[in-house]
């Protein structure tokens, strides 16, 4: 859905979240989430009466629901659904940003959590949620995949883990290597993870 058909509350939402990942929220101000939104600057207090912690972590909220919806688009356009296949798609949305627009962002969720972690509780466990949808989402496209259940789960935090860091050293390298070494990796990994079921 494009920014300008969203109504003002959620375009702040994604303002913010957009803002966080390429300047961390430390230097992401409420009038700028606002003027990114084309909203008007007195909705900030109407629709976000906790001030910036709360829209923070909503824009945390919402980049965790996005990672997991990214995860059911991804499984629909590939011709065969396989874990590595899930994998090098995640991987892909990065390298494809990355190439086409520079290395300025990455993971909202991510760069909230290192300003935050410590000094504010809720964006911490906002960041937490957030993890937790994603990593639940990807450990049932696995489970759907043939993985065991009782791998699914550790599978899901190995690819989301691998991703983050990788996405963090292509940021520092301004190159994409550590991605597409990760995608290289990890795909016969996850893919054996299907071969093991009913052995």
């Amino acid at each position: 859905m494009a920014k300008a058909e969203r109504g003002p509350r959620e375009r702040m939402i994604f303002s913010a979240a957009q803002l966080i990942r390429r300047d961390g929220v430390v230097s992401t101000g409420m009038r700028e989430v606002a003027v990114d939104a084309a909203a008007p600057r007195g909705s900030l207090q109407h629709y976000f009466p906790g001030g910036k912690a709360q829209l923070v972590d909503e824009a945390v909220g919402w980049a965790g629901g996005y990672a997991a919806g990214r995860v059911e688009r991804f499984l629909a356009a590939l011709p065969e659904p396989t874990p590595s296949g899930l994998f090098a798609s995640m991987v892909r949305q990065w390298t494809d940003e990355y190439e086409a627009d520079g290395f300025a962002g990455g993971c909202p969720v991510a760069a909230a959590l290192v300003d935050c972690a410590e000094s504010v509780p809720s964006t911490r466990k906002a960041a937490s949620a957030a993890f937790s949808t994603w990593t639940g989402a990807v450990a049932e496209a696995l489970t759907d995949m043939g993985v065991p259940g009782e791998r699914a789960g550790a599978l899901a935090t190995l690819m989301i883990s691998s991703l983050e860091g990788a996405i963090l050293l292509a940021r520092a390298e301004r190159d994409v290597r550590a991605l597409t070494t990760v995608a290289r990796e990890l795909g016969p990994v996850l893919d054996a993870a299907v071969r093991e079921k009913g052995g």
